[in-house]
């Protein structure tokens, strides 16, 4: 069975025997991604995909995507992985674009 469901729907679910999901997480707050990170039950797998250069929360809101990174790295059966400009598998320029938006926001920060 598939299922689609919006995380406003996932508080308080337990979901068992499940691959899960979460697409385009850069866009979560911390408390959405810590409660989708706890519906996972027994025997379920989950998958979390996310460009923390591509968010699109309002000014002065954190990603849970990158506060989820940060809190889980090096947890035994939690694994990352992180992709770079040369993994860009779109039109050349496209590699050249997201390392200049990097360069810039090195510069800026």
């Amino acid at each position: 069975m598939l299922e689609i469901a919006p995380l406003a729907y996932m508080r308080g679910r337990t979901l068992d025997d499940s691959f899960i999901i979460l697409d385009e997480a850069q866009n979560t707050t911390p408390e959405q991604m810590k409660m989708f990170l706890t519906r996972m039950g027994f025997g379920s797998r989950a998958v979390i995909t996310g460009d923390v250069t591509q968010v699109d929360l309002p000014k002065g809101h954190f990603s849970g995507l990158e506060e989820a990174a940060r809190i889980l790295l090096g947890i035994s059966g939690i694994a990352f992985v992180f992709l770079d400009d040369k993994d860009v598998v779109r039109h050349e320029l496209v590699q050249k674009i997201i390392k200049a938006y990097e360069e810039s926001r090195l510069t800026n920060s």
